[in-house]
C-alpha cells in the first residue's frame, strides 16, 4: 500500500503544481477576433500573466466581460479624463503621444473613477471596448499579456 501511495504521490504533486501555476501565475490565452489587429491577429496564443498587478497606460490586458475574456489595451488610468478628439488622445485635457491604434477613432470623452481603467482595441474601427461598455474595474482585469507563443513566426514580446 505504501508503495502505491509513493508511486502516485509524485503525479499528484505535479498536477497540483500545474493547477496552482495556471490559477495564480500564468496560463495560455487565445486571441479571438481582430479587435487588436495589427498588433495581435486572430488565433495567436499568448501567455497571460496573472501575478502582475501593476497596470500602466499602453499595457495589453485581459478582462472578463460576462463569460467572455477580451484582450484590450489600457488607454486611461484611474481618476483620469479620457478623450479622443480629431483622432488624437487627450488625458486630463493634455494631448498624449500615443503610438497604438489603427484606423479612425471617433470623438468621445469619458472619466475613469478610482480603480477603473479605459481600454480600447488597437483596431479602433472593429473593437468592442470601453467606448461601448465603459470603464473596466480593476477586479475585472485578469492579468497582463505581452508575449506571443504561437504562431512561431510571431514568437516573442509585443508592445
Amino acid at each position: 500500500m505504501k508503495d502505491k501511495i509513493k508511486e502516485y504521490a509524485s503525479y499528484i504533486i505535479i498536477i497540483l503544481v500545474i493547477v496552482l501555476i495556471r490559477t495564480f501565475i500564468a496560463t495560455p490565452i487565445r486571441v479571438n477576433g481582430l479587435s487588436m489587429y495589427p498588433t495581435l491577429d486572430d488565433g495567436y496564443f499568448m501567455i497571460l500573466k496573472k501575478f502582475d498587478h501593476s497596470i500602466e497606460r499602453g499595457d495589453i490586458v485581459v478582462i472578463k466581460k460576462g463569460k467572455e475574456k477580451l484582450i484590450k489595451r489600457v488607454i486611461g488610468l484611474p481618476k483620469e479624463d479620457v478623450e479622443y478628439r480629431d483622432n488624437e488622445l487627450y488625458i486630463n485635457g493634455e494631448q498624449i503621444d500615443h503610438k497604438y491604434g489603427d484606423g479612425q477613432t471617433y470623438d468621445f470623452k469619458d472619466y475613469c473613477a478610482e480603480n477603473e481603467y479605459y481600454v480600447l482595441g488597437d483596431n479602433r474601427e472593429d473593437s468592442t471596448d470601453s467606448r461601448r461598455f465603459g470603464c473596466v474595474k480593476k477586479e475585472d482585469i485578469i492579468g497582463k499579456t505581452d508575449f506571443v507563443i504561437f504562431p512561431f513566426g510571431s514568437f516573442g514580446g509585443v508592445e
